[in-house]
């Protein structure tokens, strides 16, 4: 693999340099998805909390429309 950086260094493009550079540097998008997962369960809480017994007659009607014939 060590050759591949060292062709690219002496083509002149210095590319291998600099996708070593991002390849140890790049940390990926982590804080967005801990945001993303974070606000996920905030809005789901908030919901939870103002229409929670709305949310469960809800569903225990739906349940009690399916079986009864």
């Amino acid at each position: 693999m060590s050759n591949f950086w060292t062709l690219l260094q002496i083509c002149g493009l210095n590319l291998g340099k600099k996708i070593k550079h991002a390849a140890k540097t790049e940390r990926g998008d982590v804080p967005g998805w801990v945001l993303v997962t974070l606000m996920t369960a905030g809005i789901v809480t908030a919901l939870w909390a103002v229409a929670g017994p709305q949310l469960v007659q809800l569903f225990q009607d739906a349940i009690n429309s399916v079986r009864q014939p």
